[in-house]
């Protein structure tokens, strides 16, 4: 077989909030974020070619989907997955496990086909006490939930493996081994206060791609992460070959915030509202005001639990730092529909259209600022706390 010559942009973690009647699905999410508008806005608007949209198990959202294939207006094709204009949806779930000695964890579980979702939630609607709602816990350990799942042709993926709501690492346990099965695992989520240099301070993570996804709670937030992929289709079957880097298939590029901007990435004290300077990172209280309401940071837990000095990482794809549109100073919601009407979706103004054309729509000041953000340079404000990180400009030249 020769090798791909299609690469797919690819963002397998976005909620849904409410079904089409209004039912909540993920209470903190947007209430247009719909199981259809997500395809929609991933097809027409953001240009994602693989949107992995979590949350399918809720039987509500089944019966939407169900809708929708039987009239035709999206279609369940040959190798798994879902069919909307441009983009392919991937079924996919947020499940936490919490097994004794361990903290709660958040994992994502993805199945091939509608059958394979229905039967899967009908499952878990026997070990979970509200099947539909996101991200609920379910009552079998960690390793029975991934053999359901391998059960079904499906795969996991640890979900923001490093945050400390929910991340294996940054809630579960200092080593992901003792809690998963680790033939089991297709992949790992880096979440947004993480790249690929932090990670690579850990060895157990060598054998994983890493994946870089949105965590979107609004239509806006899609595409906030996303990878860069070789396959010769966008199909569920090609992912799962793609993060087994098989026949030529693979992860050619991981596309993700700043680290510095991810809203976990330093340590902070809520009592105070200041970052714990990594001196102190031990500490149960904080050192300047002495408060024990501490949000441990992304970068801080990576260190305490690091088996390395230096990070292995010559091996992996290129990870760059992705600016949304969204996080452009100066760019307002007008100007960017401007960009999106000019040029189609949010992949082509980040990737493809030229800073002149570009300058043409939104100015030079936004065009250079793009600019410099596809190469990596601009400053950010950092993020902690459950706060967004800023960017503040271009790097000086």
């Amino acid at each position: 077989m020769s090798d791909p010559q299609n690469e797919y942009f690819v963002d397998l973690h976005v909620h849904i909030g409410r079904t089409e009647k209004g039912e909540p699905v993920k209470i903190s999410g947007s209430r247009d974020l719909t199981f259809y508008n997500i395809a929609r806005e991933a097809s027409e608007r953001k240009g994602i070619d693989v949107i992995g949209v979590i949350d399918c198990h809720s039987p509500a959202v089944l019966d939407e989907i169900a809708a929708y294939l039987d009239a035709g207006e999206m279609v369940e094709q040959e190798g798994g997955g879902i069919r909307f204009h441009r983009t392919t949806v991937i079924l996919g779930s947020e499940i936490e496990v919490k097994d004794p000695g361990f903290g709660p964890a958040h994992l994502l579980a993805f199945m091939p086909t509608y059958a394979a979702m229905r039967e899967f939630s009908d499952w878990m609607g026997r070990h979970m006490k509200n099947v539909r709602l996101s991200s609920q816990r379910i009552y079998v350990p960690a390793r029975t939930l991934q053999e359901e799942v391998a059960g079904r042709g499906g795969i996991m993926i640890p979900a923001h493996i490093f945050t400390p709501y929910k991340g294996v690492y940054g809630s579960g346990s200092t080593r992901m081994s003792r809690l998963l099965d680790p033939d089991r695992i297709a992949a790992v989520e880096l979440g947004l206060s993480a790249d690929t240099e932090m990670a690579g301070l850990i060895s157990e993570l060598d054998r994983y791609p890493f994946v870089t996804n949105s965590d979107a709670h609004s239509l806006n937030k899609i595409g906030r992460e996303y990878n860069r992929m070789a396959m010769f289709a966008p199909s569920f079957r090609e992912l799962v070959q793609a993060l087994a880097g098989a026949g030529g298939r693979g992860v050619l590029a991981n596309y993700g915030l700043n680290p510095r901007l991810g809203k976990y990435h330093r340590t902070f004290c809520e009592s105070c509202q200041s970052f714990v300077d990594e001196a102190h990172i031990s500490a149960e209280r904080c050192p300047r005001c002495g408060g024990a309401k501490i949000v441990r940071g992304v970068m801080d837990r990576i260190r305490s639990i690091a088996d390395r000095d230096v990070p292995r990482v010559a091996y992996r794809p290129p990870y760059h730092f992705q600016i949304p549109l969204e996080f452009i100073p100066g760019l307002g919601k007008r100007k960017r529909e401007r960009l999106l009407e000019r040029f189609g979706t949010e992949m082509n103004v980040l990737h493809r259209v030229p800073p002149e054309q570009i300058a043409e729509t939104a100015g030079e000041p936004i065009a250079r600022l793009i600019a410099r953000a596809r190469e990596g340079a601009v400053d950010v404000r950092t993020g902690g706390g459950g706060r967004y990180g800023k960017v503040t400009g271009p790097l000086s030249p």
